[in-house]
């Protein structure tokens, strides 16, 4: 049942990520999309307002206009200003917005308008006359030429009392519009590569960076009402996804730290629950292997006494001596095993204080491995050092019983030959427990020192111990300020433990 309910959890955390993650890119996919759509129209607005531009420059440069009541304008126009000036403008070498007659012509009642001023040439002009003492009398009509005539003098002569010209092109330079439009795309930090075609209403077609508009993702066209009537502009622009990007590179960031902040919490909860789930799977293989453990000891006591009670009627020494000492050792045995469990639980507690006194590791670490020498005289141990002592201040207790645990599991489960040595560096104290053993693996290695894990051997009541030596050790060793590694290495299991020499 524990089984199904987690999978259940991880096929329902598996679903969530999915779901955010797919979410968020569908999310960051429709703000890229609105993104690009925000760009063409900056960059219509800034094609537009280059183009406004463009020709509001020309018609400074190209358009003049004349005002003056009907009965000056007949003699204006018969000025050798005025025609030096219509022959200034046929050969196309002068510039409305620098313009000045050069002569002393009397300019008193004739007003002069540049560029778009000439659009509210009528108001202006109009109101002068309005207030003039004269009251001459108004003529608005206005004519736009490009080349003088005699003809068209005798027609302003008869018909107006303003003139206009206006000197038009058909075409456009498109070098001088790119300036504009580079101008506007600088002020809105938009960078793009840009190609730009025209085509003038008599069907003649301008390009400006071809190998760009081939090239290009996305076009736009001119809305400008100063273009020519029947011409188009078409602006051709790629390298766009960087530029959205950058535009929209908060909400992306913002929507990457959630997600992956979510995720993450999810990873976690799954790792805690199967963490959970391991440890209660240990938790039962202790209970089970205690249990299996405590059974051996409890039936020898048993049959010790049934033993006094019923085969030693005759109450014979020796086999009551026989009977206690098997009981003896079998209770100190379950002493041994309940002590194990109880230093577990202290360990759990930021209670326990070690009692350091200044020791000689040397002399402790080569007791040790002395003594399993002794008793176990099937393996080689040996010890190695460089140093004739090493002082430093360690819970005598708890710290032999770290050592002893390493060795320990080294004589049961490791390799014939067992190396234990010690030396003394600028910064550390390593003290180094070898054996030829292969039987851990890698995926073992980052497991040894959890609690309650002990090495799979098929049959669970076959694997000796509770998980707790190593633990212990572990723990011991940190509270000393130093640190246990496992060294898989060269056919060789190495305990290393690091303490700081100070």
């Amino acid at each position: 049942m524990q089984e199904k309910s987690y999978k259940n959890i991880l096929y329902f955390i598996t679903v969530v990520i999915l779901t955010t993650l797919a979410i968020q890119v569908y999310w960051n996919f429709k703000n890229y999309q609105a993104g690009k759509q925000q760009l063409i129209n900056e960059v219509q607005t800034s094609l537009d307002n280059a183009v406004d531009q463009y020709y509001i420059n020309l018609a400074k440069k190209n358009t003049i206009g004349f005002a003056t009541d009907s009965s000056n304008l007949k003699g204006f126009l018969k000025k050798k200003s005025f025609t030096n000036f219509i022959k200034k403008v046929d050969s196309g070498n002068v510039d409305f917005r620098s313009f000045t007659f050069s002569d002393s012509t009397d300019q008193s009642r004739v007003s002069i308008f540049r560029g778009v001023e000439v659009d509210s040439m009528d108001r202006i002009h109009m109101h002068s006359l309005d207030t003039s003492p004269s009251k001459i009398t108004k003529a608005p009509f206005s004519f736009k030429i490009k080349t003088d005539s005699t003809r068209q003098k005798k027609a302003f002569e008869l018909l107006t009392s303003k003139i206009v010209i206006s000197i038009t092109e058909d075409s456009l330079e498109l070098n001088t519009l790119d300036s504009l439009l580079k101008n506007e795309l600088n002020r809105k930090a938009i960078d793009i590569y840009h190609g730009i075609s025209f085509s003038s209403n008599k069907g003649e077609s301008y390009t400006f960076n071809e190998s760009v508009i081939g090239s290009s993702t996305l076009s736009t066209k001119t809305k400008s009402s100063y273009l020519p009537r029947g011409s188009s502009l078409e602006l051709f622009f790629t390298n766009t996804t960087l530029t959205i990007l950058k535009k929209s590179l908060f909400g992306i960031i913002l929507s990457f730290l959630l997600v992956s902040a979510v995720i993450g919490c999810l990873l976690f909860l799954l790792r805690t629950i199967k963490h959970q789930k391991q440890l209660a799977e240990l938790k039962n293989d202790l209970i089970s292997n205690i249990t299996h453990e405590f059974k051996t000891p409890i039936a020898t006591i048993s049959a010790a006494l049934e033993g006094i009670q019923i085969f030693n009627q005759d109450n014979d020494p020796e086999k009551t001596k026989k009977y206690v000492q098997m009981s003896s050792n079998q209770l100190g045995k379950l002493n041994t095993m309940v002590e194990k469990i109880l230093e577990t639980a202290t360990l759990n507690s930021e209670e326990l204080e070690l009692n350091l006194e200044e020791l000689n590791l040397i002399h402790l670490t080569e007791t040790i491995a002395n003594r399993y020498q002794t008793n176990a005289s099937e393996k080689e141990i040996k010890f190695h050092t460089t140093h004739k002592s090493i002082w430093k201040k360690v819970d005598s207790f708890h710290f032999e019983n770290a050592i002893n645990n390493i060795v320990d599991n080294a004589v049961k489960y490791g390799g014939d030959t067992i190396e234990v040595s010690i030396s003394n560096t600028s910064s550390d104290i390593v003290i180094e427990i070898k054996d030829n053993g292969t039987s851990l693996t890698r995926a073992q290695k980052d497991k040894i020192f959890e609690k309650f894990y002990r090495v799979p051997k098929g049959n669970t009541h076959d694997i000796k111990g509770f998980g707790i030596g190593l633990y212990y050790t572990k723990t011991i060793i940190e509270k000393h300020g130093g640190t246990i590694e496992l060294v898989l290495d060269q056919g060789q299991t190495n305990f290393k433990i690091k303490l700081s020499n100070g």
